[in-house]
């Protein structure tokens, strides 16, 4: 997932209007003219007017855009709907298909009031990477036939059948157009300075201006005469009401479902404002109502135009809103010009935007988390099935495979010696305490029992089945130890409020300094699994620790109080991935005089020695670490030494009485990593994490069941 910069806005702020003429402004004609010839071909594959699609295309910009909850989304026709509104042409009729088309709009605002919309937040990531994967692919298989100087099939299965005569087939001109489209698209964002102009509109009005003087023959856009004429208003179906029911349902369910999806897709690829999902409901209700009305298709979001909105550069709904008047302009006014534009160069530009959504990344990292299966099935089942049978068949498989995890839990005993060992491993929650207990009651009365636990979750069904026999156990005169982790574990539980009225009359013995960064996402009990009284803890931005008699009195005061006065064993230092201090840093975009400004200074000799440095490699995937993760990284090694510059670390590290470590988490595997000062710099943390959860005093609080 795309994460949010934290970097202090800079001192002068873009205004409003200039931010809409560099960025909104641009990607809406970028989108507009992707919109057009998608919104006709869509009109023409469902047997509807070509005029239906334009204004579901004008109205999903102006209306769905302005009231809609998802900014940057771009709402008209859609694929998915395309089988649905085939149907209902040949069951009712066009003009029925419009009256219906309004009726289901007016149930899509009545489920955004519901708020039913936030459900589409509890989609697998692995779901909607895949639903975009698939999407991709299809979109790019369908469009190089057009490339190709061919017409696209009606579904992915098709046009790869079809591909290889495509291939040898004599091309014409329409080869050379879309090749030339996809290489200026490709080319263009690598030129400097001159990158900021999008390069799908580059490319379009390049090879348009070409293909107008040296080729004639190409196959370009094709717009009705007389659009206006054209419209055809809704009539009343005639139908029973189950028919006339089923209908409305079908398409207010289809088009709400792949709105909220396309809106949470789009949400990932870019790091402004969150989509409001029962708000978007109620601007796509409010679209259809409209479109139905004025005799158009049903209108949905769509992640073509969408992904291709944010690729260009918007920034606020305005872009939008503007792609539909332009849609309506042009076509009224200006449709000749549209005319001129080659099919070959507006498919060159999808072929892009399809293979694009196939992002290398994400499928990283979702088999780095055991996730690839659910994006692969949801990726081939959208291509070849469809959109809404592919994320179904997705989130059947993510359930599935859920619960198989949930259940799965190992549960072992053996003895040696007379000491029972039992072993339980994987997920243990209530449907595997069956088996845990049989397990249990085997173990002979009045033996020496030890409990092994290496689980990643444990529920408090199984926490009190555990304690309800280990209490039995114990009355009956064996005895039981419980280790989690390999450390010892006190299963009864422990009022926090007991604990910390301990603390306050025993004082505090904390056994560790971490020094981290303020940073929101990072939260150090989580990272050393530790309770109240465990660690001493300094936050500051960028885990800085500036040297000795660098005028920072409370670092200083710190350092000195944990090692001289609590007596620490052992100092953390902790930086983390993206982040904002390094990005800021490097961006050099603080406003200057600022206290931000003057603390940040710290981290220059940071910058000078990530500079000297080779590439930093994450270990789990073997990637390049961004430039700003690359100096988090340095910046850890170099507080450490910047530690050794108090007499007292000093001292008591050569005295052997204290511990200097260097961690670095990232936030998105939440994997902590040890920090070295030699390739490849980060290396597995499990000693050094093994040496600060095994010296606290309160894990009891900070791993039972209840806390989890």
């Amino acid at each position: 997932m795309p994460t949010t910069s934290h970097s202090p806005p800079s001192a002068r702020e873009r205004l409003p209007w200039k931010d809409f003429l560099h960025h909104d402004l641009p990607a809406s004609l970028v989108v507009f003219l992707i919109a057009v010839p998608l919104s006709l071909g869509i009109a023409a594959a469902s047997g509807a007017p070509l005029i239906a699609g334009l204004v579901a295309a004008v109205v999903g910009g102006v209306v769905a855009g302005a009231l809609g909850g998802s900014p940057l989304q771009v709402s008209g026709p859609a694929a998915g709907l395309t089988v649905v509104v085939a149907e209902l042409v040949n069951q009712f009729g066009w003009a029925a298909t419009a009256a219906i088309t309004c009726a289901a709009g007016v149930l899509q605002i009545l489920l955004g009031i519901t708020r039913i919309g936030r459900l589409a937040l509890s989609l697998s990531p692995a779901v909607v990477h895949g639903m975009l994967a698939g999407i991709g692919v299809t979109i790019a298989v369908q469009q190089l036939h057009v490339v190709l100087g061919g017409k696209a099939q009606s579904s992915l299965i098709a046009n790869v059948a079809e591909l290889p005569a495509q291939l040898i087939t004599h091309h014409g001109p329409s080869v050379a157009v879309g090749v030339l489209t996809v290489a200026i698209v490709l080319a263009w964002p690598r030129i400097p300075r001159i990158k900021a102009i999008p390069a799908p509109l580059v490319a379009v009005v390049l090879v348009t201006a070409l293909a107008a003087v040296a080729m004639p023959d190409v196959v370009r856009v094709d717009l009705p005469d007389n659009p206006l004429q054209s419209l055809i208003l809704p009539k009343m179906p005639h139908g029973t009401a189950l028919e006339i029911g089923t209908a409305v349902l079908t398409v207010a369910l289809v088009a709400s479902v792949e709105s909220l999806l396309s809106a949470v897709a789009v949400d990932k690829l870019h790091r402004g404002a969150r989509s409001n999902l029962d708000r978007e409901l109620i601007g796509q209700g409010a679209a259809n109502a409209v479109s139905g009305a004025l005799g158009g298709m049903p209108v949905t979001g769509v992640i073509v135009r969408s992904s291709t909105n944010v690729a260009a550069g918007a920034r606020t709904r305005a872009s939008a809103i503007l792609h539909g008047l332009w849609i309506a302009a042009f076509v009224l006014a200006a449709g000749a010009m549209l005319e001129l534009i080659p099919m070959a160069a507006l498919a060159g530009v999808l072929l892009v935007t399809g293979l694009r959504l196939v992002q290398l990344a994400h499928i990283r990292t979702l088999r780095r988390h055991d996730e690839l299966l659910v994006y692969v099935v949801t990726a081939v089942g959208v291509g070849v099935l469809g959109l809404a049978e592919g994320v179904l068949l997705g989130l059947v498989l993510a359930l599935v495979r859920v619960l198989y995890r949930l259940a799965r839990a190992t549960v072992t005993a053996t003895e040696t010696d007379g000491l029972w060992t039992v072993r339980v491993r994987g997920a243990l929650v209530f449907l595997g305490v069956a088996s845990l207990v049989r397990t249990l009651r085997a173990i002979p009365a009045g033996a020496t029992v030890r409990v092994e636990l290496s689980v990643n979750h444990l529920d408090h069904a199984a926490y009190e089945a555990i304690e309800d026999w280990r209490r039995g156990h114990v009355a009956r005169g064996g005895s039981v130890e419980v280790l989690r982790d390999g450390v010892a574990e006190q299963l009864d539980d422990i009022p926090l409020k007991a604990l910390l009225a301990k603390l306050a009359a025993e004082g505090q013995r904390p056994a560790h300094l971490f020094i981290t960064c303020a940073d929101s996402r990072i939260v150090p009990t989580m990272i050393t699994t530790s309770g109240p009284g465990d660690q001493f803890c300094v936050r500051n931005i960028g885990n800085l620790v500036p040297p000795k008699g660098s005028n920072s009195s409370s670092v200083d005061a710190a350092i000195e109080y944990a090692v001289d006065v609590l007596g620490v064993r052992s100092i953390v230092v902790c930086g983390h991935s993206c982040c904002g201090a390094a990005a800021a840093a490097l961006a050099a975009d603080v406003p200057e005089g600022s206290g931000l400004e003057s603390w940040l200074r710290h981290l220059e000799p940071s910058i000078r020695r990530a500079v000297g440095l080779p590439d930093v490699l994450d270990p789990a995937t073997g990637a390049t670490l961004p430039a700003a993760d690359k100096l988090s990284v340095a910046n850890v090694a170099l507080q450490l030494e910047n530690l050794r510059t108090f007499p007292s670390v000093r001292r008591a590290e050569e005295q052997g009485r204290l511990e200097l470590i260097g961690l670095w988490f990232d936030i998105g595997s939440a994997t902590a990593l040890s920090v070295v000062d030699r390739p490849p710099f980060l290396v597995r943390a499990d000693e050094e994490l093994s040496k600060i959860r095994s010296n606290g005093t309160a894990s009891a609080i900070a791993t039972r069941p209840s806390s989890q």
